[in-house]
This record gives C-alpha cells, sequence and structure tokens, in this order.
C-alpha cells in the first residue's frame, strides 16, 4: 500500500519506519522522539492491560491515545507546559475520584456527628458514674485553685524581685553624702575584679613581634608626616617668597599674549621652573632637618578631638614649631594635614604667659597652650578660648643631639614651679587614701556630678561648686592646701575654672604611658571617630577569658563581663552609649590602686586585645 503525505509518495524505507512505529505504539511505547531504543533487559510494558478492577469505581481507565498531546516539562517536546490545564480522559477521571473521595468524607463526618448525639430516651446515669463525674469535678476545681494561687505568688515573688532590685540598685549607687569614706559598696567590689587581669596575654616571642610590628607601622607613619612636612615647608619657603611678587622687571612676558607688560600677574606667563629670580630666603632642607619631632594629644572631653594623631616638629633654627595631624582612611590610604601652622608661639597659662616656647618647654607630660580664635581648627576645640596640647613622647635622640650642639640651652626651673609641684603632691597624697579601693566609684561620679552641673557646657565652675562637691564626695583637705592650689589654677582670677583641669590637679591622673593604651582601646571601640560607642558594641569587644577566676573556675566569663558592664552603666549619662570621658574616668579610677605600669597594660591587652 502506498503512503501519499502532500502529494509525496513514500518510499520503501519510510513505509517500513511507519510500520515499526505503529507496532510500538500497538504496544504502548511512546514516539523515538521522546525517549531512546527501550533496552533490551526492560520487559515491555502494555498500557492496554491496566484496567479498573470490580472493587473500584464503574470509571474505567482510557489508555493513552494519539489525540490527546502528552504533558511534559517545559524543556520538552510537548506542546503543553506544566501546570496547563488540560481535560484529557485521564484528567477527567482524576477529578471524578476526587469528589467522590470528598462526598465520602462527608458521610462519616455526618455519622460520627449523629453518634455523639445523645438521644432523648438515654436512661439516667447510674450512681457509680454519678460518683466518677463529681471526682472528676472536684478534681479540676481543685486544679483551678491551685493554678490561681500559684499565679498569684508568681505575681508576688515578681513584685518582691523588682522591690529588691531597686533596692540593691540604691545600695549600689548610694548618695555620695551617705556614703562613709572606708565603706566599699558592691560597685567598688565589681571594679576590684579587673584588676585581675595582671598576666601578660601573650608569650614572649609573640610579644616581640607584636612589638616590632607596631614600631614599624609606627615609624612609617611618623616617616611620612617628615616627608609631607618637609615637602610644606620648602616649597612654601620658595612660593611666598616676597621678592617672587615684587621684582616684575624679570619676569617673561607671554608672547601669545602681546602688550600685557603691565598686566597682573594672574595674566602673565609664571612658572616656578622658568622663573629667573632668585629667591633671597636661606631655607634649606639641612636647616629644616634640625628639629625635635613630639607626639601630643589634645586635652579635651570630646572624644573626636582626644583620639586625633597629632605629631610636632619643633624647629631650632628659628624657634617655630606647627603640628600635623595623621590621618587614616581603611588600611592603605592614608594622609597628614597641617593642625597648627609653622609659626613661633607663646604660653597662654600659667607663670611663663608670654614667653616664647623653647626646647625645654618639650618633655613628656608637658602642656602646650594656644589661642583657638588665631588658628585654623574644627568647630569643637574653638568653643574654648585656649586649648592645651599635652606631649605624650618625644624623640629622645634627637632631644640629647640638640642639647649638645645648641648653645644657650639652660634649665631654668623656677623657685615657684618646685613650689606648685610641691602642693600637687600634698593634695593629692591626702586624696590617695582616701580613695583607696574605691577609685573607680568615686572618680566616675565626681565626673558625671560636674557633666550633669555643666549646663553652659563651658565645663567652668566657681570655686565653692568645687568645694560642694569635694564635701559630697568625702573629699575633704585642708583649707590651706585647698586654697594653695586654688591660686595656681585660678591664674587669671576670674574664680572660674574648668572641672577637668581640676580634677587632674586635686585628684592626678594616670601618666602618658598607661593613658596612650587606654586611647588606643577606645580607639579601636569608635572606629567611626564619633566619641561616643554604643554598649553592644562594648560587650560584643570585651573579652573575659584570661580572667584568673574564669581560668580557675570560680567564675563564668558571662559573670565578669556583667559585672564590668553594670559598672560602666553606672556612671554613664546614657546607658546606652560610652563617651570618651566617661571611659577614660573609669580607668583613671582604676589606675589609683595599680601600681606597675605593666599591670595595668594588661588589664587593657587582656580585655580588649591591643
Amino acid at each position: 500500500m502506498d503512503l501519499e503525505v502532500k502529494g509525496v509518495a513514500a518510499s520503501p524505507r519510510r513505509q517500513a519506519e511507519l510500520a515499526s512505529r505503529g507496532k510500538k505504539l500497538s504496544q504502548g511505547w511512546r514516539p523515538k522522539t521522546t525517549h531512546g531504543v527501550r533496552p533490551a533487559e526492560v520487559p515491555c510494558l502494555d498500557l492496554g492491560k491496566l484496567g479498573s478492577s470490580d472493587e473500584e469505581d464503574g470509571n474505567s481507565y482510557i489508555p493513552f491515545s494519539k489525540r490527546y498531546p502528552r504533558i511534559g516539562p517545559p524543556d520538552s517536546s510537548s506542546t503543553v507546559s506544566w501546570g496547563t490545564p488540560l481535560q484529557t480522559p485521564y484528567a477527567q477521571h482524576y477529578q471524578t475520584q476526587q469528589m467522590t473521595r470528598k462526598s465520602c468524607q462527608k458521610k462519616m463526618e455526618l455519622s460520627l456527628l449523629e453518634q455523639k448525639t445523645i438521644p432523648e430516651n438515654l436512661p439516667p446515669p447510674t450512681d457509680k458514674y454519678k460518683l466518677k463525674y463529681q471526682q472528676y469535678e472536684a478534681e479540676m476545681k481543685e486544679g483551678y485553685k491551685q493554678y490561681s494561687q500559684r499565679t498569684v505568688e508568681n505575681k508576688i515573688n515578681s513584685a518582691q524581685f523588682q522591690e529588691s532590685s531597686r533596692k540593691t540598685a540604691e545600695k549600689e549607687d548610694p548618695q555620695p553624702e551617705d556614703r562613709s569614706d572606708h565603706d566599699l559598696s558592691a560597685l567598688d567590689e565589681k571594679a576590684l575584679l579587673q584588676q585581675c587581669y595582671t598576666n601578660n596575654p601573650y608569650t614572649i616571642q609573640h610579644s616581640i613581634r607584636k612589638l616590632e610590628a607596631e614600631e614599624v607601622a609606627a615609624e612609617r607613619r611618623k616617616q611620612a608626616v617628615v616627608e609631607q612636612v618637609m615637602v610644606d615647608q620648602l616649597s612654601r619657603a620658595v612660593i611666598s617668597d616676597p621678592e617672587q611678587s615684587t621684582n616684575t622687571g624679570t619676569y617673561q612676558r607671554d608672547h601669545t599674549s602681546a602688550g600685557l607688560g603691565t598686566a597682573p600677574l594672574r595674566f602673565r606667563k609664571r612658572t616656578l621652573h622658568e622663573t629667573k629670580i632668585r629667591t633671597r630666603s636661606s631655607l634649606t632642607e639641612n636647616m629644616l632637618s634640625n628639629k625635635l619631632r613630639f607626639d601630643g594629644r589634645i586635652l579635651s572631653r570630646n572624644g573626636r578631638d582626644a583620639c586625633r594623631e597629632l605629631i610636632g616638629f619643633f624647629f631650632m633654627y628659628d624657634r617655630s614649631l606647627t603640628v600635623y595631624e595623621y590621618r587614616q582612611f581603611g588600611k592603605n590610604r592614608t594622609n597628614a594635614l597641617p593642625f597648627i601652622q609653622k609659626g613661633v608661639y607663646s604660653h597662654q597659662r600659667g607663670q611663663r604667659k608670654g614667653q616664647q616656647y623653647d626646647l625645654n618647654d618639650l618633655h613628656v607630660g608637658a602642656n602646650l597652650t594656644f589661642l583657638s580664635c588665631n588658628l585654623s581648627l574644627p568647630e569643637s576645640i574653638k568653643q574654648n578660648a585656649i586649648f592645651t596640647l599635652r606631649v605624650t613622647n618625644i624623640d629622645e635622640a634627637a632631644m640629647d643631639i640638640l642639647k649638645t650642639t645648641s648653645v644657650g640651652i639652660k634649665q631654668d626651673i623656677t623657685q615657684q614651679e618646685i613650689d606648685e609641684s610641691r602642693v600637687f603632691r600634698i593634695v593629692q597624697g591626702i586624696l590617695k587614701e582616701k580613695l583607696s579601693k574605691r577609685g573607680v566609684r568615686v572618680v566616675t561620679r565626681l565626673g558625671k556630678y560636674f557633666r550633669e552641673l555643666d549646663h553652659k557646657g563651658d565645663g567652668a565652675f566657681s570655686k565653692a561648686v568645687f568645694k560642694q562637691a569635694l564635701t559630697l564626695f568625702h573629699l575633704e583637705v585642708p583649707e590651706k592646701d585647698f586654697e594653695s592650689l586654688w591660686l595656681i589654677l585660678d591664674d587669671n582670677g576670674n574664680d572660674k575654672v574648668d572641672y577637668g583641669e581640676f580634677t587632674r590637679a586635686f585628684i592626678g591622673e594616670m601618666n602618658e604611658y598607661r593613658k596612650t593604651f587606654v586611647r588606643k582601646a577606645y580607639m579601636k571601640l569608635d572606629f567611626n571617630k564619633t566619641g561616643r560607642v554604643p554598649m553592644v558594641d562594648i560587650r560584643k569587644c570585651y573579652c573575659a577569658k584570661k580572667h584568673s577566676q574564669v581560668l580557675s573556675g570560680d567564675a563564668t566569663e558571662e559573670e565578669i563581663k556583667s559585672s564590668f558592664l553594670e559598672t560602666l552603666e553606672h556612671v554613664c549619662s546614657n546607658p546606652s552609649e560610652v563617651s570618651y570621658c566617661e571611659f577614660e574616668d573609669y580607668y583613671e579610677g582604676l589606675s589609683i590602686e595599680i601600681m606597675d605600669d605593666e599591670d595595668f597594660v594588661n588589664i587593657l591587652k587582656n580585655a580588649w586585645g591591643i
């Protein structure tokens, strides 16, 4: 039989293929275009034998037919994708089965509901069941009664716990006038736990490696600042020479602009490398190299200003000084910008007021005072008329060379300065005994007390306010010593002294070696340079793993961390964040009882990983 499609006669080979395909379809196989050849070990699947049994419903299964397209995945050769509603006989049969099952489930539910219904002619219960019901009812009432009692007890216990917590807080946070000199509160005991970090957290080899890495980083930072200073000063010496602007006869005229001989300088061709003017300035690199480098920090309660990295230079050839700020952006980008322009400056406070700064004025712990109105400074620093720069480190080798080579440098410490230093030591010695084992609580509370009184924001108070504060915190000193110290602090005679300066003079402060690590710990926490650290970040960064009680098993890491956080929260004006001055006051009070510098540094290293 010849098969003809669209007028084209089928070849014998084509007829054989069609015949074999029809045979396979009759046996239940799909076309060859979708699946591969059936393996020999796989038996034939005859879908025609699949039919409904007598136990099933009357709907019979309709075998596969070529009249209905097959449902396949989207990437198959089927013309119908997944999820396409297609009314095939199989789909109709499946829907019918689902409807039948739902109807059967409804009938079963109705029958169960009818069984639960109590009929009207049910006989009354016997005495046995009545007794069981009464027992069950009594048990339910007793259980509900006990539940109500437990609820009331829980409420009472919760109220008592809140009351006890409030009393404990009041006990830990008494009014300053209610605390005697030698009583230790729970706050003091928690603060004393921080003194257990006295072991070095690193091995000797690890400490040497860290020290070497820090020295290399510090040397690179200082070298970058030195290079920037040399470039700035040498370039400025040539460009700012007056002869560059006054001598107009030697400038080359721009040939493209004829007739501009009398025109302003901005219209002339004035290139530094092409000028023939010989500057009169004798400033050279050798002269600038004759300098003393020192590190400094600003005495400020503003955390952003207090954590600025400042590097200063004192030039011997003209007794001038300049201060640069080192800034780091990310890991690799750094910059050094002038903070105090190069110039000749003089003392603005103290007995040497008006005298020019000299080499003897530069030593670790020295205070350099400047008028903020005459300098280009941030607005936060300009709020005070005078700001103080504390020298934290100097180049000892350069200092020795300058003292040896320079002529006329003498150590001229006056008798008045010696007397002032003696007054400071006497007063601080008296208060040190009173601050024994309660330095953290007193120093932090005293700072918080002054900050709450500082409504103007200038931090200046009168003598009466300071006397009242010393009385409230049981820090009385003899009247003679107080008056002597007040005369030293009130050098202007206006009966106003900054409370930060007052606290440093009366109680004292930690040395610059300890202060360097305190600033380093805070700068690690305040990576955004905002001056305030959220308490959440404090909790995350604080580490108590190497605390002695944790290592011995007497306390858990969470207990030590909680004791530190509770102590710190009591001194903060806002319990959710810590400012720099609050963080500094905490460790200022902790430093009073620790005599060895390395023990204090190990506390910071263990707790903050610096």
